[in-house]
């Protein structure tokens, strides 16, 4: 049987049952898989090498939890990280994470204020300075369209030209349309959807119904599932190898390639 691809609805049902009796996981513990598995696939695709510099685009949810966790195991694997989140997260435990990042001496960009264009002009030289972007932005639970201080940034990251890894569903597409999204410039007047096409993706817990047609590589991480919460939702799940966060999942044919 092939794997489930879930809705929304699903995948915030599936979070709440992973963290009350069904799974008993906190918070941090999800995050910190889940950020353990995004490093990873950075890792296995883009060797430090070859792409030492990662910029780790953060936005002010749960995926950007998710994205300071990655930047933290990036640190540790050898990466040279980098963090832009100009929109940081109020809870408690985004700002632990950040910490983390910063204990480790891992550098984050100036947060966005009223001078856009110096924000902007700021995260055009850190991605001129990168080798590859961990897009961790918007995750299951954004609903377009895009909004400041994100409208003008996921441009300048599209037009960047560096390899991109989104992180669940990538940033700007509908959880369950994917890249079929009305056009909105964050206020550019560009006239065309503000998205990002990743070279790889990361879905976790489950593929989103949005990814179905995706056509990079890619990855399901977030080995957490336990196997009764597997049956009743019917996921579906492939095996893990060995020890690996993470698990390549089939390239589907005729999917979204576009490139902003």
């Amino acid at each position: 049987m092939s794997i489930r691809y879930l809705t929304a609805k699903l995948a915030q049902q599936i979070d709440e049952e992973l963290m009350n009796t069904a799974g008993a996981f906190s918070i941090d513990q999800l995050m910190e898989l889940a950020g353990l598995a995004c490093a990873q696939t950075v890792a296995t695709i883009y060797e430090k090498e070859r792409y030492p510099r990662v910029l780790v685009c953060c936005g002010p949810g749960n995926q950007g939890g998710d994205g300071l966790v990655a930047a933290r195991h990036l640190g540790m694997f050898g990466y040279k990280p980098t963090i832009w989140m100009p929109k940081p997260g109020s809870k408690d435990i985004y700002k632990r994470l950040h910490t983390q990042c910063v204990n480790m001496r891992i550098p984050t960009l100036p947060a966005s204020d009223s001078d856009h264009n110096l924000a902007e002009n700021t995260l055009s030289t850190a991605l001129a300075a990168s080798d590859v972007v961990l897009d961790a932005i918007f995750g299951f639970s954004f609903k377009p369209p895009v909004r400041a201080p994100f409208g003008a940034a996921l441009p300048l990251i599209a037009r960047a030209g560096l390899p991109i890894v989104s992180v669940d569903i990538p940033s700007g597409w509908d959880v369950e349309r994917g890249d079929d999204v009305a056009p909105d410039a964050g206020g550019l007047g560009l006239g065309v959807p503000v998205l990002l096409y990743p070279d790889v993706l990361v879905s976790l817990t489950a593929p989103k119904e949005g990814v179905r047609k995706f056509a990079g590589r890619h990855f399901l991480g977030g080995r957490f599932v336990p196997k009764p919460l597997e049956e009743k939702y019917e996921l579906n799940l492939p095996p893990y190898p060995g020890f690996a966060q993470i698990v390549e999942l089939p390239q589907q044919d005729g999917g979204s390639s576009q490139k902003l």
